[in-house]
């Protein structure tokens, strides 16, 4: 294993960890994307799909109000998804007025093609760079930034 070096410093300021968490994880971000292209998908229609794997079913709406636009850019994205078979729309059991947009079969093993490859990109290079005891830390962080990031 190759000695490496980090540009994090140790810090005791919450808001310099904080400004150094955010530049991390978009390098980290970043890096991830480049792994593993959307196949023939916009980086949103990706997003989008990824969402509905994910949390399951959800009105258009929802959608766009999640992902902080107007809910007829979301219709250009899910249009495209929706003509690929990668999602399906189906009336809303509790509501018949609404329609549900539910990830497909097909669409499901687009997403989980994709986030396989990030992941064993991931793997790779923790284990190519990272000692047991780094990996065990990283563990610890992970934890903690998960309790940062829950509502």
């Amino acid at each position: 294993m190759r000695a490496h070096t980090s540009t994090v410093e140790p810090l005791d300021d919450a808001a310099a960890l904080a400004g150094q968490i955010r530049a991390v994880v978009g390098k980290l971000t970043r890096r991830l994307r480049g792994k593993a292209p959307p196949g023939g998908l916009s980086w949103s229609q990706a997003r989008v799909l990824g969402r509905l794997e994910r949390e399951g079913p959800t009105t258009l709406t929802a959608l766009a109000r999640e992902e902080n636009m107007r809910s007829q850019s979301m219709g250009a994205i899910v249009g495209p998804l929706a003509e690929a078979g990668l999602i399906v729309g189906a009336p809303d059991p509790s509501d018949g007025r609404q329609t549900l947009l539910s990830v497909t079969a097909k669409g499901r093993d687009k997403v989980l093609a994709n986030r396989r490859i990030r992941e064993d990109w991931l793997a790779e290079r923790m284990r190519a760079t990272l000692t047991a005891e780094e990996r065990a830390a990283l563990t610890r962080a992970l934890a903690l930034m998960d309790i940062i990031a829950d509502d």
